[in-house]
Parts: C-alpha cells; sequence; structure tokens
C-alpha cells in the first residue's frame, strides 16, 4: 500500500487487504478522496481493476468501527447495474470482505426476481446497501415510502454505465437519479466503467445540472484507472480449409474451438445472438467425446436456468460456457483462462469488455482468440484486434431523453405523491438528458398522462392524474398506482411464452410467433436440451424430454450494429495494400483479384458496382454502415426503383454491403442516393409500412397509455399490437401531433432505421460516388450475393448449403479471364 493513501484507510480494511497479499491501487484510494469531498465522480478502469471494491470502498469505511459512530440503521449505498446477474455476483463478492472484516453491514438485491413479501418489507426496513436495476429502482421511486426511504441515502454506485446510459434505460435512470437528488441531496453520484471512448460524456450525464439557465455543463470527477497487462488476441484461421465466403455463425471452427476448450481450464464463448448460442452450443455438444461439462447462458433462459450455471461457474465446475451478452458485463470469474468470440465482434469497446472477462486479474495478460464467420469478419477482426492492440474506444452518442420514458417517471412520481409542475420540471430539467424539456413540451407530457391527449379524453381508461387550480397534480384514482406498478419498464420484448414441463418446472421463454408455428410432436433445441411439444396453451409451451432437434427458437431482437470507428478501421485496410500481407493467402487473393477486376472502396468513398447475374441485374452498394442502415437503404432505394420503372425484385443486406436486383440496369445510382430521399421515400416508407405502428408499439406501452398487465390477466402480444393499432389509427388521423406519435418518430429514425448514418451516407455519395459496370459479379460481392434467398434462414443451420452455393458464384467471380461468348 502506497503511503499517500494508507492514512485514508480505516486499520480493519488495510489488515484486510495486507491479508490477501493485496494493495489499494491508486484508482481506489482517489475514489475514496472524492467521496471525502462529497464529490460525483465516474471511473473508468480495466477489467480486474478492482472498479466495484473502489465505487464500494466508502461504504466499507463508513462502517468500521475505527471510523467512530456508525450511521443509521437505514439505507446507505444504492447499487444500480444494467444485469440482475451482475447484481447477485457483486452481492456474491460484496459480502466477501463484509464477512471476513466483520462489518455490520447489510446487502439485499432488489430485481424483478425478488419475492413480493421482501420488496414489501424492503420499503420500510432496508438493508444499508440495496443492488438494484434502473426498472426497480423507478418501482420502488413509484411508492410513498421512497420519499423517507432514500432520505438518508449516502451513496448511488452504477455499474457498467456505458451498457445502458445512452438508452432508454439510461433516460430511465437519468429520471430516477434527478429524483433522488430532490429527496437525498447530498447523495454522492459514483459510475464504473471498464470501456468508454468518451468520458466526457458521461461525466456529464452522471452529474446534477443546475436549474438556472445560464447553458453551463457540470461534470463528474473523472478517475482513470491503473493500466494493466496488454491482452493477447489472436484470429482463428481454418487449418486445412479457407475462410468461409458467405455464413455467420464459424461452425467450420467447432472442432478447434472442442480442441481449446479442452486445452484450457474454464473457456468462456462469446456469441453476437441468443440462436447462435444455442447452436454452437449444440455443434460442442455433437463433439464432446469427453463428456466436458459445457453449459449455455442467455437471456430467455429461465431465472433457475441462469443462476445454476452462473453458480457453476463461481465454483469452477464447468471448462466451458457458450454465451450472449447477458455475460457481457462484470461477472467477476477469475479462473477464466480463455475467451473466444464466435463471430465479428461489431466494436472494439464490446470486443475489450468481452476479453476481460478472461483472468479478470489487472496484473495478467487476458487471452482471446476471435472466430471470423467471413471474409469480411476476417477484416473486422483484424481491425477490432488492431484496436485493442492501440487502446482505441467506441460506443454509442448520447441523444435526447425520450417522451415515453418521461411520460412513465411522471406517473411513476404522481404514485408517490401529489406534484407541483413547476417543481417537477425543475428536477427534470437538472438530469442532462432531459435539459431540452420546456414548458410547452413537459405540459404536452402532462396532458398526456392526464386523460391520453385530445384525441383519447373522452375515454375514461385514459384518465390518470388529476389537476388542481394550484398547479399540483394528484391520482385520479388511487388504483391507477397498482396498474401503474404493474406494467411499468423500458424494455419491451416480443411477446414471450413459457417453455416448461408438464410438472411445472420451467426452462425459459420463446416468442410468440415462434411458437405459434408449433405443434404437437414438434421438436426443437433450447436451454441445451432437446425438446417435443406436447401443446401450446395459453402462454404456456408444455414440452417433454425428446431424442431428436428438428428446429432452433429464432429471437427478434436488433442486431449488433457495427460501430463507425470499426467500419472506417476495414475500409483503411482494404486501401492499405502493403499491409496485405499479413492476411491468410486466400483473403489476400480475394482482395487482389477485387482490385483487378474492379476496385477497392477508398476510405470515405461510397463503391457501387453493377452486374447481370442469373438474368437479373444487381447492384451492390458497400456502404460500410452497417445492417440496420443498409435494410433501411434497400427499402429506399427498391421504392425509388419501383417508381422510376426499374422493376425492382428485391434486396439483400449485411453490415458491409447492400445488394439490390431488379429486372432492368442501373445504369447510374446517383439519382437512386440523392439525400431528398430521406423526405420523401423514408417518411411514406415508415408510415405505410408496420415499422412505425411497431415503434408506436413500444411508446405506448412504455409510456403506460396501453397496459399489458391486469390484475389475474395478462394481455397476448397479439391483443396489444391490436390496442396499439386502433390508437396508432386514432391519433394519425386526429391528433398527428400527439406526443407519442413523436415520440414513435424518434425511435424509428434512431434505432430502428439508423437514419443519422443514412444520412451520412447519402451525403458523402453526393461528392464520392464511384460507380463501376462489371460483365459478372465481382469478389467484393459473393459474401452479400450468398445470402440472397437465405435471410429468412438462421444462418448456422445452412453454413454447408451457403458454402455450396457460393462455390459458383466464387468462380464466376474470381475468374480473371474474360468470360467466353454464350457465357
Amino acid at each position: 500500500m502506497s503511503g499517500a493513501s494508507a492514512p485514508e484507510i480505516p486499520p480493519e480494511i488495510a489488515d484486510w487487504f495486507d491479508a490477501r497479499g493485496w494493495r489499494v491501487r491508486r484508482h481506489q484510494a482517489d475514489m475514496l478522496a472524492k467521496a471525502r469531498e462529497g464529490r460525483h465522480a465516474l471511473l473508468v478502469a480495466d477489467t480486474g481493476a478492482g472498479k466495484t471494491l473502489a465505487g464500494f470502498l466508502a461504504t466499507l469505511c463508513d462502517f468500521t468501527p475505527s471510523s467512530g459512530e456508525l450511521p443509521p440503521d437505514d439505507l446507505h449505498t444504492l447499487y444500480v447495474s444494467p444485469l440482475k446477474a451482475l447484481a447477485h455476483d457483486v452481492k456474491r463478492n460484496l459480502l466477501t470482505p463484509i464477512e471476513e472484516i466483520g462489518l455490520p453491514i447489510t446487502v439485499e438485491t432488489r430485481s424483478g426476481d425478488t419475492s413480493p413479501d421482501r420488496k414489501k418489507r424492503q420499503r420500510t426496513k432496508p438493508p444499508h446497501v440495496m443492488l438494484t436495476t434502473p426498472e426497480s429502482l423507478s418501482l420502488l421511486l413509484s411508492y410513498p415510502e421512497s420519499l423517507e426511504l432514500f432520505r438518508g441515502l449516502k451513496r448511488i454506485v452504477i455499474d457498467e454505465v456505458h451498457a445502458f446510459a445512452t438508452g432508454k434505460r439510461g433516460d430511465l435512470l437519468a429520471l430516477a437519479l434527478a429524483r433522488l437528488n430532490t429527496i437525498a441531496p447530498d447523495a454522492q453520484r459514483v459510475a464504473l466503467s471498464a470501456t468508454l471512448a468518451n468520458p466526457l460524456s458521461f461525466q456529464e450525464w452522471l452529474a446534477p445540472q443546475p436549474v438556472d439557465v445560464t447553458g453551463e455543463i457540470h461534470a463528474a470527477d473523472l478517475v482513470l484507472g491503473e493500466t494493466g497487462a496488454e491482452p493477447e488476441v489472436e484470429i482463428l484461421l481454418p487449418i486445412e480449409e479457407r475462410v468461409p465466403w458467405g455464413g455467420h455463425a464459424g461452425r467450420w471452427a467447432v472442432d478447434q474451438l472442442y480442441e481449446a476448450i479442452k486445452a484450457n481450464r474454464t473457456t468462456l464463448v462469446f456469441t453476437n445472438t441468443r440462436f447462435l448460442a444455442e447452436f454452437i452450443f449444440q455443434c460442442l455438444w455433437d463433439v464432446n467425446e469427453d463428456n466436458l461439462p459445457i453449459g449455455v447462458h442467455h437471456g430467455s433462459l429461465s431465472k433457475e436456468a441462469r443462476r445454476k450455471v452462473e453458480d457453476a461457474m463461481a465454483a469452477g465446475e464447468l471448462r466451458g460456457l457458450v454465451c450472449t451478452a447477458s455475460l457481457d458485463l462484470g461477472v467477476d470469474w477469475g479462473d477464466i483462462d480463455l475467451v473466444v468470440q464466435m463471430g465479428a465482434p461489431k466494436g472494439s469497446s464490446r470486443l475489450l469488455q468481452r476479453i476481460g472477462r478472461a483472468g479478470h486479474r489487472l496484473d495478467t495478460p487476458s487471452r482471446a482468440v476471435l472466430v471470423p464467420g467471413n471474409r469480411f469478419e476476417f477484416l473486422e477482426a483484424m481491425a477490432a484486434k488492431d484496436a485493442v492492440d492501440e487502446g482505441q474506444r467506441d460506443g454509442e452518442e448520447f441523444r435526447a431523453g425520450g417522451l415515453d420514458v418521461l411520460a412513465q417517471h411522471v406517473m411513476a412520481c404522481a404514485c408517490a405523491a401529489p406534484f407541483h409542475e413547476d417543481y417537477l420540471l425543475a428536477e427534470i430539467r437538472s438530469s442532462l438528458a432531459y435539459a431540452w424539456v420546456d414548458d410547452e413540451v413537459f405540459q404536452r407530457v402532462l396532458s398526456f398522462v392526464e386523460n391520453g391527449g385530445y384525441a383519447l379524453r373522452a375515454y375514461d381508461k385514459f384518465k390518470r392524474i388529476v389537476r388542481s387550480k394550484d398547479g399540483v397534480w394528484r391520482l385520479a384514482h388511487p388504483q391507477q398506482a397498482q396498474r401503474h406498478r404493474m406494467n411499468a419498464g423500458i424494455i419491451v420484448d416480443s411477446e414471450m411464452l413459457t417453455v416448461r414441463f408438464k410438472n411445472g418446472r420451467q426452462l425459459g421463454k420463446v416468442e410468440e410467433r415462434f411458437a405459434a408455428q408449433l405443434s404437437a410432436g414438434d421438436t426443437f433445441f433450447f436451454a441445451g436440451m432437446s425438446l417435443e411439444v406436447e401443446s401450446v396453451k395459453d402462454m404456456d409451451v408444455i414440452v417433454r424430454a425428446a431424442k431428436t432437434s428438428a428446429t432452433i427458437p429464432s429471437y427478434g431482437g436488433l442486431r449488433l450494429p457495427l460501430t463507425t470507428h470499426l467500419a472506417s478501421r476495414v475500409q483503411d485496410m482494404l486501401d492499405d495494400r502493403a499491409g496485405w500481407g499479413r492476411f491468410p493467402d486466400d483473403v489476400r487473393e480475394w482482395l487482389e483479384v477485387q482490385d483487378c477486376r474492379s476496385r477497392l472502396p477508398k476510405p470515405g468513398e461510397l463503391l457501387v458496382e453493377s452486374f447481370p447475374h442469373g438474368g437479373k441485374h444487381y447492384t451492390a452498394y458497400y456502404t460500410f454502415e452497417g445492417w440496420n442502415a443498409n435494410q433501411s437503404l434497400g427499402m429506399l432505394i427498391t421504392r425509388r426503383m419501383e417508381d422510376r420503372g426499374l422493376l425492382p425484385g428485391g434486396f439483400v443486406a449485411n453490415d458491409y454491403t447492400l445488394a439490390v436486383w431488379g429486372l432492368k440496369p442501373v445504369a447510374d445510382p446517383a439519382p437512386l442516393l440523392s439525400p431528398d430521399i430521406l423526405t420523401h421515400e423514408f417518411t411514406d416508407w415508415v408510415t405505410e409500412s408496420h415499422l412505425l405502428r411497431r415503434a408506436f408499439r413500444e411508446v405506448a406501452v412504455i409510456s403506460g397509455l396501453v397496459e399489458r398487465q391486469h390484475p389475474g390477466k395478462r394481455k397476448t402480444g397479439k391483443q396489444v399490437t391490436f390496442s396499439t393499432d386502433l390508437i396508432y389509427d386514432v391519433l394519425k388521423k386526429y391528433e398527428p401531433d400527439h406526443v407519442l406519435l413523436e415520440a414513435a418518430w424518434a425511435d424509428a429514425r434512431a434505432r430502428m432505421t439508423d437514419v443519422g448514418r443514412l444520412a451520412d451516407l447519402l451525403e458523402r455519395s453526393q461528392r464520392e460516388l464511384v460507380h463501376v459496370e462489371l460483365e459478372r459479379v465481382s469478389p467484393l460481392a459473393v459474401p452479400v450475393m450468398t445470402m440472397i434467398g437465405r435471410e429468412a434462414v438462421p444462418q448456422g443451420a445452412v453454413d454447408d448449403e451457403l458454402l455450396l452455393e457460393a462455390e459458383t458464384l466464387v468462380g464466376e467471380a474470381m475468374r480473371i479471364d474474360p468470360p467466353l461468348e454464350g457465357d
């Protein structure tokens, strides 16, 4: 322990560090100093640096006998994390020093998994330290007891802040922090993160903002952690085969992956989707001749199944675990000695986060292996490895707080106690996410919460709060509080059905649209088991164990977006011919033939290729803007092609390329890419398609306009959609400027279509568009061309077929001599 920090540490805690052979790290001492100064602070430190302990160190010190009088027997510290699993893991790790030092601190979790009896007791007899999630905190603030419960709060610790601060869950937490600042103005805010590209934005998000309108933005202090050992990252390549042209699953690597699991003590295998986790787990199980204990973990598994796997990992009982983003964050399993990333990581920060799970020790290098699914993913893996080696981060930008979330928060405040609109607006604006809200916007939100808005106010079911003449708002009826608490939340998944055995044992959930396809006797693979359907009844899929498997649940969550930073790096690599020497021979040959037959896109340039194939005319747009943006662009371009008589047939997209085909050739793609496509075709597409309806369904649920649950019953996804579609049609006709339509448009633009990246692409196309007309398919187009007709099929299941189909395309694309007459 350094001399500078020694006087600040109570002897009980200093002795505990010494007994473990540890030292108090500089950033841990700095965080303790910030706490004693009453300063809000953001800690950015590598995984394994003891961030959680740094966040809680001041709390532990407060409860040591040598520090003097102990704190009151009330809620002292609130810990907020994005994952229930992380809260349970932190509780386990936090109890270690508490028990070993003998500190009089009680620690409890509060989440959707907590029993109703414990939740009720916690409102009046809370623990000293409560571990929770943004949604559970918001619900807790909706109770009248919250005003007394949080009055003595001293500290708020927000873990893995990068994972949710920029989204709607971050909006909800920002509003909860503003409320807590009113109840306990002296409470210190602490945020922890391992990977941040723009720490200042998070410092500003964390700090309470002044209510005066000076324009000055306050920021929390920044504490940087000690640097750790450099990670060791390698890219796995086929031993005898070539890097695949298409597919994403990386099925080719299963044998090599199994050997890696055998060679290491514990291996964590990350996938980018829940489907892929189940698929890779099944592939590993098929080759598991040694019967190694290998598990699977993702968000659709039941609480019991997840907890069983987490406990087995903590006890060192598993040799391998296949998982998704459900284990991206903070879970402390120090015995993991290898992390494998199946498919491209999509971002350097995400990769760093996952790599950090290996070792989970600051002084021990993390070991990671990247398994690219295809050739573009190989380039992306190389770019991500370079970014990690250089310490470069990426991340999402902050945006204005959502109005649907604000409406939910207003209702929560009304459930807790009557409020004055002026005071609540000032409180809300102390959060940077909502500093933009003015009187006019807030009155629209209040009007909506009051009675649904102008077009809906005739219906009693939408009357939730009432206003007195002096500007004080209260619940229209006490029952509104129960209705709010039953329906509040931010995560609106596709409707889920419970998969269970006849004896009641639950395995997890599958989407309603998948379950609707199942009949008695069908088999599917889920939760690491082959299951046979006995019946689908109400909200349950009743199953029994089966010996065969037929299909795998497909989950409807958004795909992980390719970050702009990583996309730029891939384009730089394509342009750096001198650097191709480090690529495998087949990847280098792919790029060389492309360079010979067509060209490679330069940084900042939009390359468009046109070529005939199979009796159709294809146009490939090499955007590098991610699947979401490319999917949206495909919808818009085909609309414009139709208007111009080019007879479009369809399109297919991946993260790097959009391929569109039709019956007539595109002689000049520039008019198809003019920026006005975002005002004309975009508006038509969003309003005419189900996109805006889908966005409206989500904001209607989040804002509380449409309730999913009533006492004793729950609406199905079909019922919720029916309700929101009816209301959407009414509002679109009679109140087109309704606050929820505005919120739905914001979602449709930012999240569902990635319109910001589209706008950048279209602006670039006006300056740097290069169109190359070819007589046949190009090498660079092969990866996206192999996806045609396969988009609706889970990629892993058809990897072999994709490779066979690719052979014909490859032969055509890689041929350098001109085609013979009649080809």
